[in-house]
């Protein structure tokens, strides 16, 4: 016997489908563009109509290839769209080399006739390098946040799964893209199709905008420890000004000795070494995914001279700043 589906009524909407163009950056995330797809797939299957559709294009044609390694033919080239149409750019690894100057002017251009325009996973980096995130809200995955905050300070960087500023889309990648294409196909068509999208998919935990993307730090650390929990949120905000051990035990109403104890008893490690493993965690994430100069690393990350921020960055990492750098660049591709 066939399987039957219930057929989700619709908000009434004008009947043009809405038109999503998927642009494919090289090394692109295949998790982060597959879900956004899938969710339009399924609110024309729920609804039994054709509310989306969709083409996918990159620079050149002809086929791009997603991080995995997987490759994927493509319906076209970077030309001219239709005004109604919205961008959907698709970032991975090496977002920065996948980001050409053809790329950037076509952005623009397409931008300037008020085209909606989105970035999910890295490719909020490229949007902010064609400059249509100044003065925005945006997001991106919080391996990049370092870097990007440091490149462009014009941009209000956030860390929710997903933005939605005006004409502008941005996703900290992964599954965010699900958060944020339910949250359109909501606005587009109601929360009932959105919600049997998503059902679909198996997916009960729906997020909004206000949902940050990383796990809170008792769930990271596996320590459910208050003030443990409080002092290390002081230790991540504040990495180019580090505080000392002393002045985050009195801010949590404990004494030095206390918070030592503390450290050792959960994390194994001192106060001290703990906050150098972030700084020096921040500054490899800058140094592998920026041109920053070594001494703009080493003062981002809270170390008042190029020559101690080598010694101790070596001391955790067996190499030097200036050897990481350069095994970064001998990976890219030419």
């Amino acid at each position: 016997m066939a399987s039957q589906r219930q057929v989700i009524e619709i908000v009434e909407t004008p009947t043009k489908p809405r038109h999503f163009v998927f642009v494919l950056l090289e090394q692109f995330t295949l998790l982060s563009f597959a879900a956004a797809m899938d969710c339009l797939r399924l609110a024309n299957r729920m609804s039994g109509k054709e509310l989306y559709s969709w083409r996918v294009i990159a620079e050149g044609g002809g086929h791009a290839v997603s991080s995995t390694g997987t490759t994927f033919a493509l319906d076209g080239d970077l030309d001219e769209l239709h005004r109604d149409d919205t961008i959907m750019l698709c970032g991975g690894t090496d977002v920065q080399e996948a980001t050409s100057k053809r790329l950037l002017n076509w952005l623009r251009r397409e931008s300037r006739r008020g085209l909606t325009v989105g970035g999910l996973c890295t490719a909020s980096f490229t949007l902010a390098r064609a400059g249509l995130l100044n003065g925005k809200r945006a997001t991106i995955h919080w391996e990049n946040h370092d870097s990007f905050a440091e490149e462009f300070e014009d941009v209000k960087l956030t860390k929710s799964v997903f933005v939605v500023d005006g004409t502008r889309l941005t996703t900290a990648g992964g599954t965010s893209s699900i958060d944020l294409f339910l949250q359109l196909i909501a606005d587009d068509h109601g929360e009932e199709l959105a919600n049997a999208v998503a059902d679909q998919q198996i997916y009960s935990a729906i997020r909004t905008d206000q949902d940050t993307q990383r796990l809170s730090v008792p769930t990271r650390i596996g320590v459910r420890h208050p003030k443990l929990s409080q002092v290390i949120h002081k230790m991540e905000a504040n990495i180019e000004e580090p505080i000392s051990p002393s002045v985050l035990a009195q801010e949590v109403s404990m004494s030095t000795r206390q918070l030592e104890r503390l450290f050792r008893r959960y994390l194994n490690r001192s106060p001290k070494r703990y906050y150098m493993e972030l700084r020096l965690q921040k500054a490899r994430n800058l140094l592998m995914q920026t041109d920053m100069s070594v001494i703009n690393v080493a003062l981002a990350c809270g170390f008042a001279s190029p020559s101690h921020f080598s010694k101790c960055y070596r001391a955790h990492y067996q190499t030097t700043p200036y050897r990481e750098r350069g095994s970064h660049a001998a990976r890219l591709p030419v």
